[in-house]
């Protein structure tokens, strides 16, 4: 199948809706499985204080990780990861079924321009905020935000899991809580979806034609290489969206705080005790997560639709089976 056409294997129809979500859920199960504990770093990196306190300097990712390690066991590097893997299941299926939908949407003939693939993922990603994702970080960030002891059961956090978290911050705060920083959230998911499906079709697209067959599958090393590229292309250009909507998350708003004057009041804070370079922080582990996250998410989903579709055969008697 080509990367710049709709069509599924050997001009069979696209996948359908299920093949889409099966095959995007598995392959989000197994990218939160290999990669949250980076994503524990990147967002102790980003809520660290120690930039702002003289004589105190910020600590790489791999002491950060060391940290954690040591003062709340190994265990403590997967904190959250209930409500990752909670979210994350719906959240790749919905990734995949909506981008696959819209580039039906945006396509003429079949055929998908690299405008019509970067317009598609930018909607997929704004899609998976608003369902999915946004309701899923503050949970998460809440959770992983504690410096308690997994390995102490005296050392009671506030968050005892992600079922928890989910129902204290509904009590204490209001459903509106869960949706703190979608914008934010939106935007950044908007903007990873663009650039990661435009760089993975492009690429995708330009070894598929090297092959002797351009509408072959890619062995599955490529697809992960390929991957790996393109997840690294969005952290870089939207770090600071990221870096203002996990502090934006991690705490109750104040009283008669719009959510724009939080946004503002965050953004004039970090440039003024800790310089433009704090808009950045974590964005080493975030690429070292998000980069190797999208080669196993892709190499997955490549491998499960591939499978899935192999079950789309013609029937006796001319009938198609989805």
């Amino acid at each position: 199948m080509s990367a710049k056409s709709t069509s599924g294997p050997g001009g069979k129809k696209p996948a359908s809706v299920a093949t889409n979500l099966i095959a995007g859920g598995g392959a989000g199960a197994m990218e939160a499985l290999a990669c949250h504990p980076l994503d524990t770093i990147k967002v102790r990196m980003q809520l660290s204080r120690r930039g702002r306190l003289p004589g105190l300097k910020r600590r790489g990712f791999i002491k950060t990780g060391m940290e954690i390690a040591r003062k709340e066991t190994p265990l403590g590097l997967y904190k959250g990861l209930g409500a990752v893997l909670t979210g994350i299941v719906p959240k790749m299926a919905c990734r995949f079924t909506s981008y696959e939908q819209y580039k039906l949407l945006l396509s003429k003939d079949g055929q998908v321009t690299t405008a019509a693939n970067f317009w598609a993922g930018l909607f997929a990603g704004v899609t998976e905020a608003v369902s999915v994702v946004c309701p899923m970080e503050v949970v998460k960030i809440r959770l992983q935000a504690q410096h308690h002891s997994m390995a102490d059961p005296l050392d009671i956090p506030k968050y005892r899991n992600a079922a928890h978290a989910c129902y204290t911050v509904v009590k204490e705060e209001g459903v509106g809580a869960l949706y703190r920083g979608v914008t934010l959230t939106a935007l950044r998911q908007g903007t990873n979806q663009a650039a990661n499906f435009t760089a993975y079709t492009e690429l995708k697209d330009w070894l598929q034609q090297k092959q002797d067959d351009p509408s072959a599958a890619l062995p599955g090393w490529k697809t992960a290489a390929i991957g790996l590229v393109s997840g690294a292309v969005g952290p870089f250009t939207n770090a600071p969206i990221d870096t203002i909507k996990t502090r934006l998350q991690r705490s109750p708003a104040e009283p008669g705080q719009t959510a724009v004057g939080r946004i503002t009041a965050i953004t004039n804070q970090m440039m003024k005790q800790e310089g433009l370079r704090a808009f950045w922080m974590g964005i080493t582990p975030r690429v070292m997560r998000v980069a190797p996250g999208q080669a196993v998410t892709f190499a997955v989903y490549e491998y499960l639709k591939g499978i899935l579709e192999k079950g789309r055969d013609v029937l006796p008697g001319g009938q198609y089976e989805e």
